[in-house]
């Protein structure tokens, strides 16, 4: 196969950028800095396409690695003709190479098998040339085959294994199955039916069919759960008659040999007793691998907005872990997320302490100056709201809260990496600091996080393991390096992410900072164990140091790039103190007067390089997030019991699904927008209007207190 080509056609790239791209991958190029360093080579492809691209260029290596593999075995056993070779080498999916395979594969024990070390194959040879007359008759030459030590006691027994072997051999041809697969898939339904009378979140798949090609994915996996866990009985089903019907044509002649009785009752056994178990399993792991697909997908999309949610900069954050019996813990992070203070309050039940608690909680917001309370919607998290709404109502301090997903802060806290950063704190002290933190910065605390853990998915435990946590990092991988990462403050953990860096470099660099003080270069990087010039070639340009005396250390140009940058501050008469001044705001008009292709040949770049270099000389150290809407902050409770249809309310999306959007509205409760309720126009998929951290504006339709379930709309009122 032509890979190039395959994948040239399957993108729609040129094969010429393909092959480049190809180049760079083989060379050892990680994705992040092929993206962000190497556009002039791929033709600006994002990360999203590169990773596509690897996915596929791995997937279709693999392909060829087995192609060669089935020919090798093949020619092996000397029964690989010309035919055979061409058709394997024009398989275009590890389906069609295997089910060209099949027929030489070694068998495990079969009644197929068995017939044929009875020595039976003559005799479904003669079965299946379905002569018109037979002569002596059809029964007579059975009989030659009766041999009782053979394990053949009479005629019927001879028949019986000849036509074991005319279904085995049925049901190995290629493209039998081939047709059959691709009959089944356009005309078959899946169906489901109740396993038991008990009632179930599954009741709705009790009685249900639907056509595999319009089966959407989260349909699949709620079924695939009903019947992992007994409440459905679930089976692919298709017209006997229409796949029969093809496979009868193929297989029996139309005459009235005395063969044809058995020939048809084999070709019967072999669909019934052989392809259609196979097909229904290959075609249920398909629609199971295809909604996996999706959700991952789905979930890596989920991901990605919530990484790259905006950080709460320049606040200094009281994150509350709420509880009943133990108390609700608290941690005062300063603004750069230092650790400050912490404290126990026992304001909910049983203790019900609420002055000593608001004591409490006026000491910290006075010594440290706290703007923002960051409490986690766990347990107890609606008294714990109220508590906090009322004492803000009673000081003079302008402080505001929010309440935040503790998703997998529970998760952080116990593990191995919590236990390193705060050895001195209990689990739910440290889960009151990622509380605090993921609001601050959610990339640098939500890395720590194992992304399952966070709970922007759907179906997410049912995924393959590893094909799941695969997407996921290369998600976390592209939010950290799109941001990029302070080396004098980063965790290495967050370091951990950026790339051409592994863990074990991650705790080199940690240990460096702290035996030789912060770093003042980038190129000071190459002082620490185990990054060596390569390593650096990947990493340096998504590391800033901030108090470099070289400025373009604090941005995203590369070390590789330093000089064309100073050249083009010189063409236009910049200096280093214009840049730290942001003084550059008509560089890029200046640019463009003169002719990017003009500068460009100067400088001797490519024109995408320029135009990032351009945008990191006029904002030094920005953060891509900050021009994103800040989290929505809060003063005042609103309970469930206050809303009403027709309300209008602003709301922040905290989960994207197949069917709709949860947002979260401040009740403690998240509505669903249903999908047909997002836009004015049809949606095809939610993620098409909205993706999680949007900020939107709501209008309440329905309000079940007793289910406490909340139905929203984003139609305008005329349309709805």
């Amino acid at each position: 196969m032509d890979i190039i080509a395959a994948l040239s056609q399957e993108l729609s790239i040129p094969e010429k950028q393909v092959a480049a791209t190809v180049e760079l991958i083989d060379a050892g190029n990680t994705i992040p800095f092929i993206a962000r360093y190497r556009k002039e080579v791929t033709g600006s492809l994002d990360d999203t396409v590169l990773r596509a691209l690897d996915e596929r260029l791995t997937y279709l290596r693999n392909l060829d690695k087995r192609r060669e593999e089935v020919i090798a075995l093949i020619a092996g056993q000397e029964k690989l003709t010309p035919e055979i070779e061409a058709a394997v080498n024009a398989a275009r999916t590890l389906t069609e190479i295997e089910d060209i395979y099949r027929p030489f594969k070694p068998h495990r024990k079969t009644r197929a098998s068995v017939a044929r070390e009875r020595g039976l194959e003559p005799l479904a040879a003669l079965l299946l040339a379905q002569e018109k007359r037979y002569d002596p008759p059809l029964e007579e030459q059975a009989a030659a085959f009766v041999d009782a030590e053979k394990g053949v006691e009479t005629v019927e027994a001879a028949l019986a294994g000849a036509s074991d072997i005319i279904a085995e051999d049925i049901s190995d041809n290629a493209e039998y199955r081939k047709q059959l697969r691709t009959r089944t898939w356009n005309n078959g339904l899946l169906e489901s039916k109740a396993a038991s009378e008990e009632d179930s979140v599954y009741a709705q798949y009790y009685d249900f069919a639907e056509k595999l090609t319009t089966l959407p994915g989260h349909r699949v996996l709620a079924i695939n759960r009903g019947e992992k866990e007994d409440f459905l009985k679930v089976s692919i089903t298709v017209s006997r008659d229409l796949v029969l019907g093809y496979l009868l044509s193929q297989t029996v002649l139309p005459n009235d040999s005395p063969a044809k009785p058995y020939v048809t009752a084999a070709v019967a056994d072999s669909y019934d007793r052989l392809i259609a178990p196979s097909i229904e399993r290959e075609l249920r792991n398909e629609l199971t691998d295809t909604a996996g697909e999706g959700a991952i997908k789905l979930f890596s999309e989920n991901l990605g907005h919530l990484l790259m949610a905006a950080p709460l900069k320049g606040k200094v954050v009281l994150g509350f872990d709420p509880g009943y019996r133990t108390g609700c813990k608290l941690a005062v992070v300063d603004a750069t997320g230092k650790v400050v203070d912490t404290a126990v309050i026992y304001p909910t039940k049983p203790q019900c302490r609420t002055e000593e608690s608001k004591r409490v909680m006026r000491r910290l917001i006075k010594a440290h100056g706290v703007n923002v309370i960051s409490i986690g919607n766990g347990t107890a998290s609606k008294e714990s709201e109220i508590f906090v709404a009322e004492l803000l109502r009673e000081i003079e301090e302008d402080v505001k809260y929010i309440v935040v997903s503790e998703a997998g802060a529970s998760v952080y806290s116990a593990s191995k990496l919590a236990a390193e950063e705060f050895p001195d704190f209990d689990v739910t002290q440290r889960s009151a600091v990622s509380i605090a933190r993921r609001l601050q910065d959610p990339l640098a605390e939500l890395v720590k996080i194992d992304p399952k853990s966070i709970g922007v998915g759907q179906y997410q435990h049912d995924m393959k393991p590893a094909r799941l946590d695969e997407a996921l990092s290369g998600v976390v991988e592209a939010c950290v390096n799109r941001v990029g990462v302070d080396l004098n403050t980063a965790s290495h953990s967050l370091l951990s992410y950026i790339a051409g860096i592994n863990a074990a470099t991650a705790k080199n660099i940690v240990k460096y900072r702290e035996e030789n003080g912060a770093f003042t270069s980038r190129a000071q990087l190459l002082k620490v164990p185990r990054i060596g010039a390569r390593a650096y070639e990947q990493c340096a340009g998504f590391l800033r140091v901030s108090g470099s005396s070289e400025i373009l250390d604090n941005t995203g140009v590369h070390p590789e790039s330093y000089a064309a940058a100073r050249r083009l501050l010189d063409l236009f008469a910049y200096t280093p103190d214009d840049v730290r001044a942001g003084r550059l705001k008509e560089l890029r008009a200046r640019v463009k007067e003169q002719g990017m292709a003009t500068v460009c040949k100067t400088l001797e770049v490519g024109e995408p390089t320029l135009a990032d270099i351009i945008t990191e000389l006029e904002k030094p150290g920005r953060d891509v997030r900050d021009s994103l809407p800040p989290p929505i902050l809060r003063d005042d409770i609103l309970d469930l019991e206050d809303l009403t249809p027709g309300m209008v309310l602003t709301g922040t999306v905290r989960n994207v699904i197949d069917f709709g959007a949860f947002v979260d509205i401040g009740v403690h409760q998240d509505g669903l927008v249903h999908v047909s309720e997002l836009a004015d126009r049809f949606v095809k998929h939610p993620s098409e209007v909205v993706a999680v951290g949007d900020i939107v504006q709501v209008r309440v339709l329905s309000v079940d207190v007793k289910k406490r379930r909340i139905g929203l709309s984003m139609k305008s009122e005329k349309k709805a």
